[in-house]
Order: structure tokens, then sequence, then C-alpha cells
């Protein structure tokens, strides 16, 4: 079922029927595509496709040999009158992925550089589009992960295989995300 439905996703076959409200925020129409199942943060998906993917870099990092903490605690990041996260996110209507992706990466930078280089952290915004395009500084990042894997664990299945899994791990907690959203049980 996920298969078929992430399949469609991409294929940008109707997955929904038009114009409906939200059952969950009751406020945005659904689209017959999926975008808005896809950004709505009130569906419980929402986040745990950045848990899955935060997961996957860590136990990554890990077989590497790479010492990384899975949730390291920033918070010069964090807002005092609420004590949550001042991250947020980016939507944006009639979008080009590569460009919704380089906002995004401009609205976090803009956003905490200043308290990283403050508090002597470097920024690497790690922002990808539901299509797997990564921001430059996520791939080059992942390169560097990449090629540390590469010299620590030599194998032939090692070639790519950063890439491979976060891929995955998009594209898995996507497909669950929209199935979650269909009405009917078989497509």
């Amino acid at each position: 079922m996920e298969y078929r439905t992430i399949l469609k996703y991409h294929l940008m076959i109707p997955l929904f029927p038009v114009d409906e409200i939200c059952p969950v925020c009751r406020k945005v129409c659904l689209d017959s595509f999926g975008e808005h199942v896809v950004h709505c943060k009130e569906l419980s998906g929402f986040k745990y496709r950045h848990d899955m993917v935060r997961d996957v870099i860590f136990d990554v990092c890990r077989r590497a040999g790479i010492s990384a903490k899975k949730e390291a605690p920033v918070n010069f990041l964090t807002d005092p009158l609420d004590g949550r996260s001042t991250s947020d996110q980016l939507t944006s209507r009639g979008f080009t992925a590569k460009q919704t992706v380089l906002k995004a990466v401009s609205c976090k930078v803009t956003k905490h550089e200043k308290a990283c280089i403050e508090n002597q952290h470097v920024l690497v915004p790690f922002v990808f589009d539901t299509f797997d395009f990564l921001a430059p500084e996520a791939v080059e990042l992942l390169n560097g992960v990449q090629q540390v894997m590469h010299s620590n664990v030599m194998t032939l299945r090692s070639t790519n295989i950063v890439f491979k899994r976060i891929s995955f791990a998009i594209q898995k907690r996507l497909a669950a995300q929209l199935v979650a959203r269909l009405r009917s049980p078989t497509m």
C-alpha cells in the first residue's frame, strides 16, 4: 500500500478528493495530490519524518565510527518564554522544490547562525524536501559521513549507503503519512 501511494505521489497522480476541508486542522482545503497531508502540523506524522531521518543519520554515524548525539541540547536556540525550540517550518504555495529547500536553508541560517556562532557551534542546516532534494549543506555533510564510512567500513555495500538510507527514511515516513489519510484501504 505504501509503495503504491508513494509512487502515485511522485508521479503526481491524485490521491484525495479535490478541495475537502482537512478534518484535523479544519483550516485548509486538502489538495488532491497530498501536499497538505505532508505539511499539516496538526497531523501526527509531521514530526516523525524528521525523527526517522535523525535516527538514520545517527545510526549511520555510529556504524561509521563517528561520535554523534541524537538530540544534543542547544538551549541557546530555545525561546526562554515558553521553553520550546524557536525553529519553524516553511510552507509555500506554488513552490519549486529546489527553491523551497534553498529558502528554508536561508531562513534557518538567518534565524540561528548568530546564536550558534556566539555559542561556538557550527550551523549545518539539514533541509530536504519530499522528493529527496537535499540542500547543498546537507549533501556536503553526508558526503563527509560517506567518506568516513568508506574508509572505516570498506565494503561494496557501503557505496552511497548514506544517501540511500536517508532517501528511504524520507519516503517511508512520507508514504506512512499519506496512507494514514487515505479513505479506502485499497488503491
